[in-house]
């Protein structure tokens, strides 16, 4: 009996407690926080032998984070973060051809970019005509 009526006042206290007085200002939940002071910056590179990143299936595959600092998979993650930075977020900037002499030969690779930039969201898709014409870019980001 004695469980019971201990039983019954703790159910009632916080029975009060919970569905007490819900007026005004405990009604108002404050703000919450940011959890970061910088805009998410978190990508996912892949790269893939053929025309289409729709008809290939991911050969190899990194991540790059670049807020607060540079870290992920990527090979040159603080390189290729400083890179991205200089060129306001633009995937094609960073693809252009470089000096480098590569063969004629036909054998395209995709890579493929999703992911947060800056906090907004991002999808880039870019077919190169073979290996040495994807690492003449001059970009450390597609260099994985």
């Amino acid at each position: 009996m004695r469980n019971t009526a201990r039983w019954a006042a703790t159910l009632g206290l916080t029975a009060a407690t919970v569905c007490g007085s819900l007026t005004g200002s405990a009604l108002a939940a404050p703000a919450a926080a940011p959890t970061s002071l910088y805009a998410p910056s978190a990508l996912v590179l892949t790269l893939g032998h053929g025309d289409s990143a729709a008809t290939v299936d991911a050969a190899r595959a990194v991540t790059l984070s670049c807020a607060p600092t540079p870290s992920g998979t990527h090979p040159a993650a603080a390189l290729a973060c400083a890179e991205l930075r200089a060129a306001d977020g633009d995937f094609d900037a960073l693809a252009a051809p470089g000096d480098a002499r590569c063969t004629k030969q036909y054998d395209p690779v995709v890579v493929t970019v999703d992911g947060v930039w800056q906090g907004k969201r991002v999808s880039y898709e870019r077919a190169f005509a073979n290996a040495c014409v994807k690492n003449a870019a001059g970009s450390s980001l597609f260099t994985f």
